[in-house]
């Protein structure tokens, strides 16, 4: 396996930290935090690089909030000079990683998203039914807390196979303790943590792809999906699964969203109902859009707000069976708004 050193000065040249404030801010410049850094652009970068180089830096502490769109979430948010260093980071390693992920890790990857995903499971979907005239099964899988346990110690290793620089290394170290929680978990919020998210788990990629040699296999995050015309053989993977888990990541399954399906009832993946013919949104979204919009018309939410919520609503769904339930919800907005 090739291995790489000397990455460290290339994390803190100017060009890439000039990079990744670009991009740490789009889509956020009217953020305070963001206008207050760009106030003295040329020092504040000037000041991080010198910080990294002789290793003084020191991340900001977090600040944590709930978000509640559906479900109840606890985000921990970098400062931005922070999010400007996971981003000279990210630049540098991610394409290491990126090149021995297996092809259905779907999640913050380029060309991969929810679509990518929901385009391999009907393929599986399709060879495992042979076109659909016969039944056919599905490991519906969920992995507990992920975020919060994923393991450090076990994270710098994996790191450790392909990074031999043990400045990166001490850099990476040091942004994994700034989330206190006695040597485990991520925060939500950092682009850090989706990148350690998905290396973390190509562990477990390879065991079920190379190990137990299963090719209708699909990772979005922590959820993952089998497919197999057996259901008895799937009860023989999901305890071999959950056995690597234990032993290798210290992880486990969650137990009441873990479970084999029969794929005519429909597979929950990626924000979808996934029946043989047609999609459905799920029905925690649906609720979601809803309440937004009682929302804007209670006046709690503007115009504009709204606007952009509906739209990218409507964009996540509309590849899915939903023309009707899209229609109706345009009606409860302002006649000037059109869909």
């Amino acid at each position: 396996m090739k291995t790489h050193k000397n990455l460290y000065y290339k994390i803190y040249s100017w060009n890439n930290l000039t990079n990744a404030y670009r991009k740490a801010k789009k889509g956020k410049s009217k953020r305070r935090d963001v206008k207050e850094f760009e106030e003295n652009i040329i020092e504040n970068i000037q000041d991080l690089q010198f910080e990294l180089m002789t290793k003084t830096y020191k991340p900001r502490p977090l600040k944590t909030f709930i978000l509640r769109d559906p479900k109840t979430r606890k985000i921990s948010k970098s400062d931005f000079r922070d999010r400007v260093v996971h981003h000279a980071i990210c630049n540098i390693i991610e394409p290491i990683f990126d090149k021995i992920f297996i092809y259905d890790n779907c999640a913050g990857r380029k060309n991969k998203g929810t679509s990518f995903a929901l385009k391999r499971f009907k393929k599986f979907q399709l060879k495992t039914t042979n076109n659909l005239t016969s039944n056919g099964y599905c490991l519906k899988a969920d992995i507990k807390h992920y975020f919060k346990e994923v393991n450090h110690g076990i994270l710098i290793n994996i790191i450790k196979k392909k990074i031999k620089d043990k400045k990166t290394i001490y850099l990476i170290t040091k942004i994994l303790k700034n989330y206190h929680n006695k040597g485990k978990g991520m925060p939500l919020g950092n682009l850090t943590s989706q990148l350690f998210a998905s290396v973390y788990l190509n562990e477990l990629d390879y065991f079920i792809k190379y190990r137990l040699k299963e090719k209708r296999y699909i990772r979005y995050v922590d959820d993952f999906l089998i497919l197999n015309y057996s259901r008895f053989k799937l009860t023989f993977l999901k305890n071999r699964i959950k056995k690597f888990l234990k032993n290798n990541l210290k992880l486990e399954l969650h137990k009441n969203k873990s479970k084999i399906i029969l794929l005519s009832k429909g597979v929950d993946f990626v924000g979808f109902r996934n029946y043989y013919h047609f999609k459905l949104p799920r029905q925690r979204s649906i609720r979601s859009m809803k309440r937004k919009i009682q929302l804007f018309q209670n006046n709690n939410i503007s115009t504009n707000k709204i606007s952009e919520i509906f739209q990218g609503w409507q964009a996540h769904t509309k590849s899915a069976n939903t023309y009707n339930l899209r229609k109706h919800l345009t009606q409860n907005l302002k006649p000037n708004y059109s869909k």
